[in-house]
C-alpha cells in the first residue's frame, strides 16, 4: 500500500471504532490545548504590554532624581543627594534643546500621592496622586484624552486653577455627568476640570488611572514650601543612535548638576521602554513554563495512546494475519499502525489547537481588556509537529509489536 492507500485504511479504521477513537484524540486535544492555550495567552499578555507602551516609544528617556533613599559608598553613608530642582530642569532644557535641535523635553513634578478630591459630596479615597505638568507631558507619556484639552502655555504661565483626570477619578466624582467645566475640591482650593484621560488599565498598576494633571506652576503654588523633585523626560527624533544621546544628556545634566568626575551621579535615567523589556524577559520565562507544562501533559497522553494502540493491535491480531498471510511485509503493518496513531493525533490536534486559541485568548483579555485577538501561527504549526510526534512516539512500539506476530499464530487468535 502506498502513503495514501495507508492514511484512507487508517480512516477506516478509525470509524470502525469510533468512540475509542474520539476519547484517545479528546486525550491529545486536552494536551495540545494546554500547551496552545498557554502560549496563547502569555502571547496576548505581551501583547496587552505593547499595546500599553506603544505612545511612549523607544526614543524617549527619563531623567530621575533621588526618590528617599541613601547611597551607600565603601560601607560609608554619603550624603543625601538634593532633589532636582526646578531651576535645574528649565537648565537642562534649555541645554540639551540648544545641542540636539529636534529634541523635544518635558518637565513634570509629583506634588503629592496622597490626596483626596471632592466634588459637592463625593469624595474619592485619600491615594489620588497630584502631578504638574507642561504642554508636552500627555504625548510624550502616551496619555490620550476622552473628552476636553490638554494644559496650554497660557495655563501655566497663569497658574491657572485647572486640572486633568485620570478615568477612575472622573467615573468615581462624576458617575452621572460629564466632569468638564465642573469645578471640584482639590488640596482645599477649587479647580475647574478640562480634561479626561483614556483608562489605562492594570498594566501599570492602576496608578495611572488614580492621578490629577495639573499645570506645571500651579503644581509647585500649591506645594507651598515642600520641597518638590522635579523629573524630565526627553524624546529625540533619531533613534539610531540612542546609547549616545542618553550619555549626551547625562553629560549636560551631570554638569548642570555639579557632580563630580568619578562619582556616582546624582540622579537616573531610565529607558521608556525598560519596563516593556522587562517583562518581555518575564513572559520569556512564562513561555518555556508554559510549554513545559504542556510537554508534560501531551506526555500523559502520548502514553494513553500508546496503550489504546496496544489494545488495538490485540484487538485486530486476525486481520494483522490475513494481512500477512496475503503477502503485507512487516514495514507495510508497522506504517499502517504508524499512520493510524498520526492520524488520530491530528485530528486530536486540530480540536486542541482551535480550543487553545479560544481559551488563551479569553485568559488573556480577563487579565487586561488591552489585549488583541492573537493567532499565534508558530504556536499553531508547533502544534501540529508535536502531534505527529507523539503520534510516531506513541505508535511506534505497538506498531513494532503488530509487524513482528507471526502470521500462523496470528489466524488462530480468537
Amino acid at each position: 500500500m502506498n502513503l495514501k492507500e495507508n492514511v484512507n485504511e487508517s480512516l477506516r479504521s478509525i470509524k470502525g471504532n469510533m468512540l475509542r477513537t474520539v476519547l484517545t484524540a479528546l486525550i491529545i486535544a486536552i494536551g495540545i490545548t494546554s500547551l496552545v492555550g498557554i502560549l496563547t495567552a502569555i502571547d496576548g499578555m505581551q501583547s496587552s504590554v505593547d499595546n500599553s507602551f506603544a505612545g511612549l516609544g523607544a526614543n524617549s528617556f527619563d531623567i530621575k532624581g533621588p526618590r528617599m533613599f541613601r547611597r551607600r559608598s565603601a560601607g560609608v553613608n554619603d550624603k543625601d543627594f538634593p532633589p532636582i530642582e526646578y531651576r535645574e530642569a528649565k537648565q537642562y532644557k534649555e541645554l540639551f534643546q540648544a545641542k540636539n535641535s529636534g529634541a523635544t523635553v518635558s518637565i513634570f513634578t509629583s506634588v503629592t500621592g496622597s490626596a483626596q478630591l471632592k466634588y459637592k459630596s463625593i469624595k474619592t479615597n485619600p491615594n489620588s496622586l497630584i502631578r504638574g505638568i507642561d504642554t508636552d507631558y500627555l504625548d510624550m507619556k502616551g496619555y490620550k484624552l476622552t473628552a476636553g484639552r490638554n494644559i496650554s502655555d497660557n495655563d501655566i504661565g497663569f497658574t491657572n486653577n485647572v486640572v486633568i483626570l485620570a478615568n477612575e477619578l472622573a467615573v468615581s466624582l462624576f458617575p452621572k455627568e460629564s466632569p468638564i467645566n465642573k469645578e471640584i475640591s482639590l488640596l482645599g482650593l477649587r479647580f475647574k476640570v478640562i480634561g479626561v484621560l483614556e483608562k489605562k488599565g492594570s498594566i501599570t498598576g492602576g496608578g495611572d488611572d488614580r492621578v490629577a494633571l495639573v499645570p506645571l506652576e500651579t503644581g509647585r503654588q500649591i506645594a507651598g514650601n515642600r520641597k518638590l523633585t522635579f523629573d524630565i523626560t526627553t524624546s529625540v527624533k533619531n533613534v539610531s543612535d540612542m546609547d549616545y544621546i542618553i550619555g549626551e544628556a547625562e553629560s549636560v545634566m551631570r554638569r548642570v548638576r555639579r557632580d563630580a568626575i568619578g562619582k556616582s551621579a546624582s540622579f537616573s535615567i531610565e529607558r521608556s521602554d525598560a519596563l516593556a523589556k522587562d517583562f518581555e524577559e518575564v513572559t520569556g520565562y512564562l513561555r518555556i513554563g508554559g510549554f513545559g507544562i504542556g510537554i508534560i501533559t501531551l506526555l500523559g497522553a502520548a502514553i494513553a495512546l500508546m496503550n489504546i494502540m496496544m489494545v488495538s493491535v490485540t484487538e485486530r491480531t486476525r486481520e494483522i494475519g490475513i494481512r500477512k498471510a496475503i503477502g503485507a511485509t512487516p514495514f507495510k503493518i508497522r506504517l499502517q499502525f504508524l499512520m493510524e496513531a498520526i492520524v488520530i493525533c491530528i485530528l486530536g490536534g486540530i480540536a486542541g489547537i482551535i480550543m487553545g486559541i479560544g481559551i488563551g485568548n479569553v485568559i488573556a483579555k480577563l487579565i487586561s481588556d488591552k489585549s488583541s485577538f492573537i493567532i499565534p501561527w508558530a504556536w499553531i504549526m508547533m502544534g501540529f509537529v508535536v502531534c505527529v510526534f507523539v503520534g510516531i512516539l506513541s505508535g511506534f512500539y505497538p506498531a513494532y509489536k503488530a509487524s513482528k506476530l507471526d502470521p500462523i499464530e496470528s489466524l488462530r487468535y480468537e
